[in-house]
């Protein structure tokens, strides 16, 4: 191998400029025991967990790649369910901020997650159209269960009966039985997309809200199980539901139900609650107690209302009641009960509108005890606010208690700079600059500006120029944080700016088709005693054409200026006289630099392709097929030819302009990069996408060799096409409501691989023991066995125990799919070792688990091998008699635990009765105590 050229990779060193992203949704996380006080949010592939109060980010749960889409926190406030963009699920813990159990199940984004009220059981939704149940304490799926026809927009579960209700895009809101895991009853009341749905009244009502401004209220009645199953329902139960009459399609479709449906549970429109919002709902959602409902559309209102409890309903009734008698006395009417009815509006009431600074993409609710009601608001512009509401005033007012705005910008960053020590970063958007230390990645200084295309450090650092779209130069003091000065520079928007290499001055391209020249001075003002810097314009450049780009020669000899018209046009600083015109791109340059030495110019066009083109005579060296969008940005790395392009694919690369070759792709941001800054000492990238987000990235001292580059990149593409071929079939099953939970991944295909070749070491090693004991019985004598070197790592363990070993460390959530997956060849043997194992009682549960899927999906087979007839049957024996083993010790523990639990309540009893008579005597001193102040005032 001949001499190659060493390159050092970069690497993800931060990200920042981030508040929250808008995709995903806020939740209210309980860390130490504080609810209502961190909110957890979604921001790209991680989720920061702020605290509140003091607006800082106390917690980070990293992610991989993926974006995240959904996050629902676990009833005992210890976990976060985190779903992600490409369809996985990852549960953290928040104590420890890792990973514990990861889910793969849909082919993508998953939108909706929901626990049930014990935490016990994790249900997802997804773009997919599937819905899946997971086994959070076995960290293993369930069952997958399909009907919805469009992406799955809510799931929840039924604390009462083992129900689940999921509404989707199709317009349909279904109901689940989760014993028999089957589709029992469909609403079809919607016109349009069902997008939210909550459960209040004690889970007799079910609300849901689509595309217009009604939410729709069902009442769910709960039917016992009918002793006879031929019995009809009695007409009584039908006709009971109020409001039952005012819907008469929806009585039709109650006719139609068959029975065993009307069995479980029984559903019809009660009425309409009208929201403000004309547009469709974004989200619907109750507080954990199902007193407050709350929802909002794609404007910045969230409407707040209030689910009054079947006491309260009572009184509000009995209120009604007296009034209507009393008018009946005077009017000396008989029956004043009939007209006495509380209508729905009664009972759901409006509370209060909370207005946001701007559009709310999503919100949580925690009612504390005392009756304040929190609110989080999530926002589209980077900002997290929190309201509190109190609920027990006369006129309930929402008063935000705080907003997290300092650690991001309102919109896009349009440009970036580095100062010229690699210490401070400069970032501008539509309506601040933000100064950023790079080492802390604390936000310095904010600046209001107008909006920003382009930007520099003034040599010195301690001012800064910001270009803007209106054609203004900025000049900004850092020490002081002020707007110095504001020059109307062009008559169009300031597209570009470049510090000329001499430091003196700056020349500017805008899109009135001139380039001009600046220099600094020192001025004196009237008020002031000391002298501070401006700009001076001294030169202008006509052209014919909008200039999108304009960069210096180092050595100040050359300007090359890029049009509209496709060309990128080079003149000489002095004369201003036309030198070369470099043309071949499609569409105009939108950005380009000059090397170290001067001798190459790379452009970037939007029609995706870089040139790099020789200085001296305006040669195309070669055209490179850069990004699969417009190229937004350029940069050589100082003092090399190697340089750095950003794309609006959303992907940053490095290339050698001497080879032509693309040495690395930084992969990260989740949309369009706008524009990227590089350090002076070519160490630090900096980067800026419409997701919001700045990321940086740090030169390693890890060398990078292109042909290992490429290797990986195939691996990950193959990686990539295994999970979207066709999943792996079971024999003789069709596809119907329910599923597999799991879908196959290389981790699954590694797994099964790894079972594979533990089963084949074990054969082997069973055939050496065969003639090890052959060899002994011929010789008379015991002969030394030579160990396997894995068998020896692992602890000179048998080979059968290092099956089980392999076996033991499949992860749970993968086990199906990788039997799935594993040929009929290995099955025989795996058989005969599970009946081995089971007969010794080690790992009874995961080992029937294996068995009992295994004879699911390989049971023609298996029945027709008289092989494997002894091998069941004696499976059949132990595999009984181990369980009912294990069940009675379920059983002993349980009547245990039960007993302990008596004992405690008893005496939690005895100490509740203390308290209480505590409490009463301490009411009755603070009684007399107000009296006797009372009495003194008199």
């Amino acid at each position: 191998m001949g001499l190659t050229r060493q390159y050092l990779r970069y690497g993800p060193a931060a990200l920042f400029g981030l508040v929250a992203s808008a995709r995903g949704n806020a939740a209210f996380v309980a860390l130490r025991g504080e609810r209502g006080r961190c909110v957890a949010v979604p921001a790209c592939e991680h989720v920061f967990v702020w605290d509140t109060r003091k607006g800082e980010k106390v917690l980070i749960l990293k992610g991989l790649k993926q974006e995240v889409s959904c996050l629902c926190p676990s009833p005992d406030g210890l976990h976060l369910a985190v779903g992600y963009e490409d369809g996985s699920i990852r549960v953290f813990s928040l104590l420890s901020g890792e990973a514990n159990v990861t889910f793969n199940g849909h082919k993508a984004a998953v939108t909706a997650l929901q626990y049930d009220h014990l935490g016990g059981r994790l249900v997802s939704g997804s773009k997919d159209t599937d819905v899946i149940v997971w086994d959070v304490i076995n960290e293993s799926g369930l069952y997958r269960l399909r009907g919805h026809k469009d992406a799955v927009t809510q799931v929840l579960f039924l604390k009462e009966k083992n129900l689940l209700v999921t509404s989707g895009k199709d317009t349909l809101v279904k109901w689940w039985d989760l014993d028999t895991q089957h589709c029992f009853k469909t609403l079809v009341g919607h016109r349009t997309e069902v997008w939210g749905m909550a459960l209040i009244s004690e889970e007799k009502r079910l609300i849901t809200g689509s595309a217009d401004s009604e939410l729709r209220v069902w009442d769910i009645t709960y039917i016992q199980e009918v002793k006879d199953p031929d019995e009809p329902e009695s007409k009584k139960s039908k006709g009971s539901s109020p409001g039952a009459e005012e819907n008469t399609e929806e009585d039709e479709t109650l006719e139609l139900d068959e029975h065993p449906e009307e069995r479980l549970v029984k559903c019809s429109k009660v009425g309409s609650i009208m929201r403000e919002g004309r547009d469709r709902i974004v989200t619907l959602a109750t507080d954990r107690t199902g007193k407050i409902l709350a929802c909002h559309g794609t404007d910045a209102v969230l409407e707040v209302f209030s689910v009054l409890s079947e006491e309260e309903v009572q009184k509000k009734l009995e209120k009604k009641m007296k009034k209507a008698k009393k008018k009946a006395k005077q009017n000396s009417e008989e029956e004043p009960e009939r007209s006495v009815e509380l209508s729905l509006q009664d009972e759901i009431q409006r509370v209060a509108n909370v207005r946001a600074s701007s559009k709310i993409k999503s919100f949580d609710l925690i009612l504390s005890p005392k009756g304040e009601l929190k609110i989080v608001l999530l926002l589209q512009n980077n900002i997290i606010e929190l309201y509190n509401l109190n609920l027990s005033a006369q006129v309930p007012q929402a008063v935000r208690a705080s907003r997290i705005t300092i650690g991001g910008h309102r919109s896009d960053v349009r440009t970036l700079a580095f100062s010229s020590d690699n210490i401070a970063i400069l970032s501008a958007a539509a309506e601040s600059v933000k100064i950023w230390n790079r080492l802390t990645l604390q936000c310095i200084r904010t600046m209001d500006c107008e909006y920003a295309l382009c930007s520099l450090f003034v040599p010195g650092d301690r001012h800064v120029i910001v270009g803007t779209k209106t054609g203004k130069l900025q000049l900004y003091d850092l020490a002081s944080g002020s707007l110095m000065e504001t020059l109307n520079a062009h008559e169009g928007a300031v597209w570009s700016i470049a510090l000329s290499p001499d430091q003196r001055g700056f020349v500017t391209g805008g899109a009135d088709k001139c380039v001009k020249f600046w220099e600094f001075e020192l001025v004196k003002d009237e008020s002031s005693v000391q002298k501070r810097l401006s700009m001076k314009h001294v030169r202008i450049l006509q052209l014919d054409e909008d200039v999108l780009c304009v960069r210096y020669s180092p050595n100040q000899k050359l300007l090359a200026v890029s049009l509209l018209d496709c060309t990128v046009k080079i003149f000489y600083i002095d004369t201003l006289k036309f030198f070369l015109s470099l043309y071949g791109h499609k569409l105009p340059v939108l950005c380009m630099d000059i090397s170290y030495d001067g001798t190459l110019i790379a452009t970037g066009s939007a029609d995706r392709n870089v040139k790099i083109w020789g200085l001296d005579f305006g040669d195309c060296h070669r055209s490179l097929f850069a990004h699969d969008d417009s190229v937004m940005y350029l940069q050589f790395v100082a003092k090399s030819h190697l340089f750095f392009t950003a794309g609006k694919d959303s992907k940053i690369k490095q290339w050698d302009a001497d080879k032509f070759e693309h040495i690395q792709t930084l992969e990260g941001h989740h949309q369009e990069v706008w524009c990227l800054a590089l350090s002076p000492n070519g160490d630090y990238v900096v980067s800026a996408s419409h997701d919001k987000s700045l990321r940086l990235w740090e030169r390693t001292r890890e060398p990078l060799v292109l042909e290992e580059e490429r290797e990986m990149q195939r691996e990950a593409e193959y990686e990539e096409s295994v999970a979207k071929e066709e999943q792996p079939v079971v024999a003789g099953e069709t596809q119907g409501e329910i599923g597999l939970a799991g879908k196959k991944t290389i981790e699954t295909i590694k797994a099964a691989e790894r079972i594979m070749e533990a089963i084949e070491l074990y054969r082997e090693e069973m055939a050496k023991l065969m003639e090890h004991k052959a060899v002994c019985k011929a010789a008379g004598k015991e002969v030394p066995f030579p160990v396997n070197p894995i068998l020896r790592a692992y602890g000179n363990i048998t080979p059968s125990a290092y099956v089980l070993e392999v076996f033991k460390k499949v992860k749970s959530s993968e086990l199906e799919e990788s039997l799935l997956v594993l040929p009929f060849s290995y099955v025989p043997d795996l058989l005969r070792l599970f009946n081995e194992y089971i007969h010794l009682g080690l790992e009874v549960e995961l080992l029937c688990r294996a068995l009992l899927f295994l004879l699911k999906i390989h049971f023609g087979q298996i029945t027709g091998n008289h092989m494997l007839v002894t091998v069941i049957e004696n499976l059949k024996k132990t595999t009984i008699s181990r369980v009912s083993e294990a069940r009675d010790v379920l059983g002993f523990n349980m009547a245990g635990l039960q007993y302990l639990k008596r004992e405690i309540e008893a005496k939690d009893e005895v100490t509740f009765f203390a308290d209480a008579t505590d409490r009463f005597e301490e009411k009755k001193r603070k009684r007399k105590k107000k009296e006797k102040m009372v009495l003194a005032v008199l």
